[in-house]
């Protein structure tokens, strides 16, 4: 980043604005919704900052400007709309030590202005580095759209309430019930104009510590999705921002865990092929640990958690222990590294068989019977199958339609490094050599029906004909 996003205390604080005319006027609208204290230096104002100044809101200094006049101020605002004239005043203001903004001169800024969503006390600052305002404006209208006008209202609620929580609810109840006020029925209450009704709410779930929240503790296995991090869903990102603890996998990019509470505890349990550093009956137990202390727990894993992700196994030792447990989908591998080397998984006449399998059992490589029996028509996404590439091509090979057959591999998909490779069954080994491709790979058969077999298959959907000569009359 070439600018540092920062929120200024701005209470008492003298904000200076050099000029008079409209991009002064923008520029005291903006700061007028803080505590500031305004001073506009200009022999003249518009109309609307003439206004102002008679009703005491801001203050008007006439008469030559010098460096003193920009000394122990948060902030600069030079905006009289003339170049030379801002240029000086620029100079000025920096002889000041002060913190300058001009408008429009962005190499003469050292504070940029945000787009902002204003929902006091919540604040949502919007910047491109001045690269990109439309960019930022576009941005700002989506989040208009997001967040609804009460919003702050009900942080400032909150703000109030913080004490009585904290003087009544222990810190994981306290997070409890932020949660629930900003997830559930308070938020929902609040948004739709019973703001009365909502304080009601918060205020007894203080006195009570009932509010439909829980001190036991549960697991969510959450799919990460396949490399890039913007690739989580939003269920996903919801769930690492609950979370007391996280337990992530090797493959997860750890860009996702940015995504997490900061004070989230974050626990790597690298599993990598042939050197399991944590055995997978150690990772099961300290999810039930975490989990009967009472912790949040998110069991982090890339693609999907349902697809050869080992899941089973945490789930039933989790359910023996009577631990509430959450699926929560990911994009899988198979999806994204299909999306990455730009081929669907399915084609309309050519594949409607999708297979998802895998080259690596629990007693080492072998080739799936799908593969030997590959059918046209079919799409096998193979997972965990470059140690058994030699296997799979030597099948194939044999194949009465091996010239038919295409390969597509993607290794690392959805990443910066990723490497998308096609081949033949007779060149497969030779491509992941020739690639240095050694794991975290996705291999795809496709044996695509001809216009022959396509116009042969039998159409399921059609009408039965009755044949007449075996109906009987009774």
């Amino acid at each position: 980043m070439k600018t540092f996003p920062m929120f200024l205390q701005m209470s008492g604080r003298r904000v200076v604005i050099a000029g008079g005319g409209e991009q002064a006027a923008q520029k005291t609208r903006l700061i007028l919704k803080t505590e500031a204290e305004i001073h506009l230096l200009a022999d003249t104002l518009d109309e609307e900052l003439a206004a102002l100044a008679r009703e005491g809101k801001i203050a008007q200094r006439r008469g030559p400007i010098s460096a003193e006049a920009f000394a122990d101020t948060a902030l600069v605002f030079v905006a009289t709309g003339c170049p030379g004239a801002d240029a000086a005043l620029h100079a000025l203001a920096k002889a000041a030590s002060a913190t300058v903004n001009v408008v429009d001169q962005p190499h003469l800024c050292d504070a940029i202005t945000p787009s902002i969503v204003d929902r006091d006390p919540v604040v949502v600052a919007i910047g491109t580095e001045g690269t990109a305002p439309f960019l930022a404006r576009q941005i700002k209208t989506r989040m208009e759209q997001l967040l609804e006008p009460r919003l702050g209202d009900l942080a400032a609620l909150a703000g109030r309430l913080r004490g009585a929580a904290a003087a009544r609810l222990a810190q994981r109840q306290r997070r409890d019930l932020w949660r629930w006020v900003f997830n559930e029925t308070p938020r929902h209450t609040h948004a739709r104009g019973a703001q009365r009704e909502a304080a009601q709410l918060i205020k007894s779930a203080i006195q009570t510590g009932e509010f439909g929240a829980t001190s036991d503790g549960s697991v969510a296995l959450v799919g990460a999705g396949p490399g890039s991090k913007d690739l989580i869903t939003l269920r996903g990102v919801q769930r690492l921002q609950e979370a007391d603890v996280i337990f992530y996998d090797r493959l997860v990019d750890p860009d996702v865990l940015e995504l997490a509470r900061r004070d989230a505890e974050r626990v790597f349990v690298g599993k990598a092929p042939g050197c399991h550093s944590w055995p997978q009956d150690k990772i099961t137990s300290m999810l039930v640990s975490a989990a009967r202390r009472g912790k949040r727990v998110v069991r982090l894993k890339s693609g999907d958690p349902g697809i050869f992700a080992r899941s089973c196994e945490e789930l039933s030792a989790l359910e023996d222990a009577c631990i509430p447990v959450e699926i929560v989908p990911g994009v899988t591998a198979a999806c994204g590294a299909a999306a990455a080397s730009g081929a669907p998984l399915t084609e309309r006449h050519a594949i409607d068989t999708l297979v998802l399998t895998t080259g690596h059992l629990s007693d080492g490589h072998r080739v799936p019977d799908c593969v030997k029996h590959l059918q046209p028509g079919t799409c096998v996404s193979l997972y965990m199958a470059v140690s058994a590439a030699a296997s799979i091509a030597d099948h194939l090979r044999n194949h009465p339609n091996v010239d038919r057959i295409s390969i597509t591999i993607a290794a690392k998909a959805q990443t910066e490094d990723q490497t998308i490779a096609t081949c033949t069954p007779e060149t497969l080994t030779a491509t992941l050599e020739h690639h240095n491709i050694i794991d975290a790979a996705t291999i795809f058969l496709r044996l695509r029906k001809t216009i022959e077999e396509t116009q042969n298959a039998p159409d399921l959907n059609a009408t039965p004909k009755l044949d007449v000569r075996h109906v009987q009359v009774i």
